[in-house]
């Protein structure tokens, strides 16, 4: 396993030990960054409109689409970090 992927699995295990719940907006990053992170950009195929939290959650993927895996990673990385020194 590489460093950056040791890092990113850390990530992941840290941001379910923070103390307080991120903002929406937050947790849209993250969960934007994990998905490119692990399944690359997001397909084409479109949650229902009346799913509104899936409708969200795929918009903000969508957003950062084209970024490499690697840098996803590390995106995830800086925003736990950042999170956790805020505690």
């Amino acid at each position: 396993m590489s460093d950056l992927a040791q890092q990113f699995a850390q990530a992941q295990n840290d941001v379910v030990s923070l103390a307080e719940r991120p903002d929406n907006t937050t947790l849209l990053k993250l969960y934007a960054f994990y998905k490119q992170a692990t399944s690359g950009d997001a397909g084409d195929e479109k949650p229902s409109m009346f799913d509104l939290v899936a409708k969200k959650k795929y918009e903000a993927w969508g957003k950062i689409k084209g970024m490499s895996k690697d840098e996803a990673m590390q995106q995830y990385i800086a925003e736990v970090e950042r999170l956790l020194n805020e505690e």
